[in-house]
This record gives structure tokens, C-alpha cells and sequence, in this order.
């Protein structure tokens, strides 16, 4: 049996006329920088998220860089960020010059909380960046209200949850990546809403912050060939737009099959005690890019080595906390030991999930890891 993490064929030819009909169309106008598609994807992003302003970009890092460029934050200020997640949200904060502050997360969660990101504010601290991971929104109320004391800028790194919903305590529902100042994705071919190729995004509802960033994705111009401050090149090409706004129409279908495949997952391994399953927040729903579960027994990497065995896909997001990466090693004398981020990067392990999971395929995935855990 074929068993993949993300079936992204399987779910291509589920839609195959209407992405080959759209890509045609391309073609034949030969609109492939800022075309109309790019326009129309923006303006569908905007009304399915229901922000201001969409700017598509040509990847999720560029998408992060050019957030933090957009705030004019000064070489050495501090931007906290969570040693658990993909090297990105760090990275381009050291890329600027700035000073990435690495802190732990939720072990329950694997995101950061508003008492976490106080803990971490010094004076030069200018920025957070929550990252929703695995498909579930950080506990934004209570980062919101620390970075409102403490006026700083929040980005929200939303590469993993776009759909996810996040409800107030006051009832407000708003879309993971359009409550902080900034939101960005990532459209990257294996999230959930995947394009055929990289690409990305910012959201925001201010108006100076969105004039600021289209700016700066155009090489620092607004005016054609008048450069008012140094910029990147960073553009969603009009075949990857054409692509997104056809996925887009099904993003909520996408999340709903997702949920099935993941609900049955808890639901098998539920009488397992070395397995913690993912905790489910009451204030935000889950889209599930992963599956990601805790093996608590210290035998993690036995049951990656035994499903690898049996052929069948697993991942390990994240083996290594950021601040123990090579790349960041400079930075690890001011880091404290982060004991949830340490845990789980020996814990973590996520199982296939995707939208064109079968139950067939799904048994013999769950039926392996019972096997390992001597059930039947």
C-alpha cells in the first residue's frame, strides 16, 4: 500500500479540470507577474479572511522578512520568538540584524502564551512572532494584551493554520493570522492551502503597514523605477495565484477532512497511556496541517524506527530546539534551558494526515503503531 504524509496527486486530480483550466488560462494571457489572477486571489483572501488587505509574495519567509522590515525595528532590538518551530521565523529576524529571543512554549499547546512572552520583555524588546502551530492558533487574547502593555508589535506566523478560528472571551471570532498587527503564510505545496510551487502572504488591516510592505515586496517602489528605500523582490507569480484561488474554494472542505482523519486518530489511540494525543484548545479550532502527538514512554525514536520499517511516512517536527542549531550556536549563552521545548523535541512525532485519507489507509497506519505498543 502507497501510504503518503500529504497526497497531494490524490487531491490534484480530484480538482484536475478546473486547476488545468485555470493554469491555461495563464497561459494564453501570458499575465505572469501581477496579473489579474494574483488580483483575484488577493481579493478572495481578503473576504474569506475578512481583512483589509492581502499581499501576496512569493513565499512564507519573504513573507515573514519583509513584516519585520515593515516595522523599522534598528539592528539589536529584540523580537521573542518560540524555540519550537521550522527555522524560518527565526532565521529572518537574524537575517535583519535583530536579535531573536528564544523562549519556550506550552507543552500541550506547542505554542506560546501571553505569560510566556512577558517573562521574556526586556526594554529592547520590539516584537513577537506567536507561530500557530501544527494547525491550531496560539493563545492570542492573552499575547494581545501583554503586547498592548508593553506596545510592542506582534506577527503572527500563521504558515500552519490558515482557516483556523480563534474566539474571544467576549465571543469575537477572527481568522488565525489577522489578529496581530501582521499576519503571514505560507502556501507552500504541502500546507493546506498549497500551492504548486512556493508562495506566500501578508495580511494586515493597517493601512500605513500594507502601503509600507507592498513597497518593500516591489524592490523599495512605489513610483516605477523610483526607489525610495532599499526592498526585495518577492512576487506571487499569476500561475501559483491561479492555482491558490481555485484550493482557496475548498480551504473549509480541506480543514473538515483533516479534523475526520485526526478525530479518528484520537479516538484509536485514546487507551494508549504513552500516547498524549493533540490537545485541543476550547478557544481556537484546529485545521490540523500535522498530527502531532506525544510519545511519553521515552521510545519516540523506537516507533519512528519501527514505522520506517513497516514503509510507513512519519515525521519528527522539530528534532532540535532553534537555540541548539549550528546556525544559531552564537546565540545559546543567552538562552536559557527551556525545558517544554527540550521535552518535546524528544517526544514529538506526527503521523500521515491529509485530505485524501481513506479509512483503508488510516487502519493500517493506526493498526501499526497498536502493534508497536503491543495492542491489536
Amino acid at each position: 500500500m502507497n501510504i503518503q504524509m500529504v497526497d497531494l496527486k490524490g487531491q490534484y486530480k480530484k480538482i484536475k479540470n478546473e486547476i488545468d483550466k485555470a493554469v491555461i488560462e495563464v497561459l494564453e494571457s501570458s499575465a505572469y507577474i501581477n496579473g489579474p489572477k494574483v488580483k483575484d486571489l488577493q481579493n478572495h483572501l481578503e473576504r474569506y479572511l475578512d481583512v483589509k488587505y492581502a499581499i501576496p509574495v512569493a513565499n512564507g519567509t519573504d513573507a515573514l522578512q519583509i513584516a519585520l522590515m515593515a516595522l523599522g525595528l534598528e539592528r539589536g532590538d529584540e523580537v521573542i520568538v518560540p524555540a519550537f518551530t521550522f527555522v524560518a521565523t527565526a532565521e529572518v529576524i537574524a537575517l535583519l540584524g535583530l536579535t531573536p529571543i528564544m523562549v519556550d512554549v506550552d507543552p500541550n499547546t506547542y505554542n506560546l502564551t501571553g505569560e510566556i512572552v512577558e517573562k521574556a520583555i526586556t526594554p529592547n524588546t520590539k516584537a513577537v512572532v506567536p507561530v500557530h502551530l501544527y494547525g491550531q492558533t496560539a493563545d492570542m487574547e492573552s499575547i494581545m494584551k501583554v503586547a498592548k502593555k508593553h506596545n510592542i508589535y506582534v506577527i503572527e506566523d500563521n504558515a500552519q493554520a490558515i482557516g483556523a478560528d480563534y474566539t474571544f472571551s467576549d465571543g469575537t471570532v477572527a481568522k488565525a493570522g489577522t489578529i496581530g498587527d501582521i499576519g503571514t503564510t505560507s502556501f507552500f505545496p504541502a500546507k493546506n492551502l498549497g500551492a504548486y510551487g512556493d508562495a506566500g502572504a501578508i495580511f494586515t488591516n493597517n493601512d500605513d503597514l500594507a502601503k509600507e510592505m507592498r513597497i518593500i515586496a516591489n524592490h523599495g517602489m512605489e513610483k516605477r523605477y523610483y526607489h525610495d528605500k532599499i526592498g526585495v523582490n518577492s512576487r506571487l507569480d499569476s500561475i501559483q495565484a491561479a492555482i491558490l484561488d481555485i484550493k482557496l474554494k475548498y480551504l473549509d472542505d480541506y480543514a473538515d477532512a483533516r479534523r475526520k482523519v485526526a478525530d479518528n486518530y484520537d479516538k484509536a489511540f485514546a487507551d494508549i497511556d504513552a500516547i498524549q494525543t493533540p490537545v485541543r484548545t476550547d478557544t481556537s479550532t484546529h485545521v490540523f496541517h500535522q498530527y502531532t502527538m506525544r510519545i511519553t514512554n521515552g521510545k519516540r525514536d523506537e516507533l519512528n524506527a519501527y514505522l520506517n520499517s513497516k514503509k510507513i511516512p512519519n515525521n519528527i517536527y522539530y528534532p532540535v530546539p532553534l537555540y541548539e542549531q549550528e546556525a544559531f550556536k552564537h546565540l545559546a549563552g543567552a538562552v536559557d534551558f527551556l525545558p517544554s521545548t527540550d521535552l518535546l523535541c524528544k517526544e514529538v512525532i506526527s503521523l500521515p494526515i491529509h485530505t485524501e485519507m481513506t479509512d483503508e489507509i488510516q487502519g493500517v497506519i493506526i493498526d501499526a503503531v497498536k502493534s508497536f505498543f503491543g495492542g491489536k
